[in-house]
């Protein structure tokens, strides 16, 4: 597979320049933080590089700022260029909500630019709820880790009473256990602790890089403090919908790109052996799926199936792995290439659930019962055996707390920030940038064409990409213009 990138507007073209980031020290700290060690999860960077871990005591409601506190996990991987380098504080989030940012700072920056590196002191933190930050925690969330879990597309009556039944009981268990913070595991709330963060290390604005849910949490922290928003680079966009509706528009765009994976699959019948074109690659798929279904393998039915696809469908270079394991299924009915490494009951992964669920439902108003099963009756329409993974907002419909509005996001008054996307990511579908982009004027979008992955800067490996977000980050470089990068198209084969 050909790796080689055209970049499709000039970066020497005119471009507008942000404001200078400062070079030299800021003033002094509102509030000492105390760097020390890191826990164990977090990785060390190598040599001479080196992290460091600190906690942030912030208000759990900023309503009433000195009732109970919280405490926010913070890691730092300072710049590692000169003093004159240096542009500040460089804040990241890898996505979720429930995504732990604590190893992000060393991970992610490993990726990114040298020039960037060099610039900024990198920042990560486990947002309240996740990690190392006052954990959530939910209990059996509903049977959500029953292994094997029930069918997670209901069809008929019955099914679908039950599945509304277990919305309700992931609710009940989330209150049962965190009745207490269900209002304050916000976005908003998320952000003022990225604010709070700022101004313990002494920064004047805040610049960060965002993925995914990432992005929605860089547009949030644009509405309420748009004096203070640095740079932001906004990779794989979420768009500015309710959870649900954005939960709704993710499980149709992931049809289109299971289609794409039927078809790639069906181009390699030789590698595969699940069929010689896409009619057939699907039946061998369903095949998979109701074998599961009648009798599942240890463990692992159809809502485990359906989260393994899900995770596939994201990003191409598993798309081997997933058409892999199911030729090993229909072959000798194992699932070995299907099951993730790490176990979907695992302490990290029911932190991820609970912090996941109670941040989106905290997040604005959540759908009625009745348009959860409309809205699936109509997917099914659409396909008769969709994925319904990422439907995760649902649970908000029996939600013990319910905002009476949603997330602001964006504001005219922020600077130029960069959004990037891929043309066909079906985790966050290219609209969403479109959309966002709307409430943040001035801002441009990069466009990786001809791509099927989410998670683009530093993160695809494209030049077009990763030099145009990297002069923003340390020049102000605005492009004049959207950018359009030629992509890798679809993944060859091994």
């Amino acid at each position: 597979m050909s790796r080689r990138t055209t970049l499709l507007v000039t970066l020497t073209a005119a471009v507008t320049l942000l404001p200078a980031a400062p070079a030299q020290a800021t003033p002094p700290p509102l509030k000492a933080l105390h760097f020390g060690a890191c826990p164990d999860s977090v990785p060390r960077p190598a040599a001479p590089d080196r992290v460091e871990c600190a906690r942030l005591s912030v208000p759990l409601d900023r309503a009433h700022p000195h009732g109970r506190r919280i405490e926010v996990a913070i890691s730092r991987v300072p710049a590692s260029g000169t003093p004159a380098e240096r542009r500040g504080i460089l804040l990241v989030n890898p996505g979720g909500p429930g995504g732990s940012g604590l190893p992000y700072a060393v991970t992610k920056r490993a990726k990114l630019p040298e020039s960037v590196r060099r610039s900024y002191d990198v920042i990560g933190f486990d947002p309240r709820g996740t990690g190392r930050s006052a954990p959530a925690d939910c209990g059996p969330m509903g049977g959500l880790f029953d292994s094997p879990g029930a069918d997670p597309v209901p069809v008929g009556p019955t099914a679908e009473r039950a599945y509304l039944t277990a919305l309700r009981d992931m609710a009940d268990d989330c209150a049962a256990s965190e009745h207490d913070v269900l209002p304050y595991y916000s976005t908003e709330q998320i952000a003022q602790d990225m604010d709070a963060i700022r101004a313990a290390l002494g920064e004047p604005a805040t610049n960060f890089l965002g993925v995914s849910y990432g992005s929605y949490l860089g547009a949030a922290y644009t509405a309420r403090f748009p004096q203070r928003t640095g740079r932001m680079v906004l990779d794989s966009v979420v768009g500015p919908w309710d959870w649900y509706d954005f939960d709704v528009i993710q499980s149709r765009a992931l049809l289109r790109q299971r289609d794409t994976f039927f078809a790639w699959t069906a181009a390699h019948p030789d590698r595969f052996a699940l069929g010689d074109d896409a009619a057939a690659v699907r039946r061998a798929y369903l095949r998979v799926r109701a074998g599961l279904t009648a009798q599942p393998v240890a463990g692992f039915g159809p809502a485990e199936f359906d989260r393994a696809v899900y995770r596939a469908l994201g990003r191409t270079e598993r798309w081997t792995g997933l058409a892999d394991g199911l030729r090993a299924y229909l072959r000798d009915g194992t699932v070995d290439a299907l099951r993730p490494t790490t176990a979907f009951e695992s302490p990290d992964s029911r932190t991820y659930e609970a912090a996941n669920r109670i941040t989106k439902c905290a997040d604005g108003p959540g759908p009625a019962p009745r348009r959860i099963l409309a809205d699936i009756r109509d997917t099914r329409r659409l396909d008769p055996q969709p994925i319904l993974t990422g439907m995760e907002a649902s649970t908000c419909a029996y939600w013990h707390h319910r905002p009476t509005r949603r997330t602001p996001l964006g504001s005219p008054d922020a600077p130029s920030l960069l959004l990037v996307a891929s043309a066909h990511d079906p985790v966050t579908p290219i609209e969403g940038a479109h959309q966002l982009r709307r409430l943040l004027p001035g801002s441009r979008l990069i466009t990786l064409d001809d791509d099927y992955s989410h998670g683009v800067f530093a993160s695809r490996g494209n030049t077009c990409v990763d030099q145009t977000a990297a002069a923003y980050l340390i020049d102000g470089t605005v492009p004049t213009a959207d950018v359009r990068c030629t992509g890798p198209g679809l993944p060859g084969v091994s």
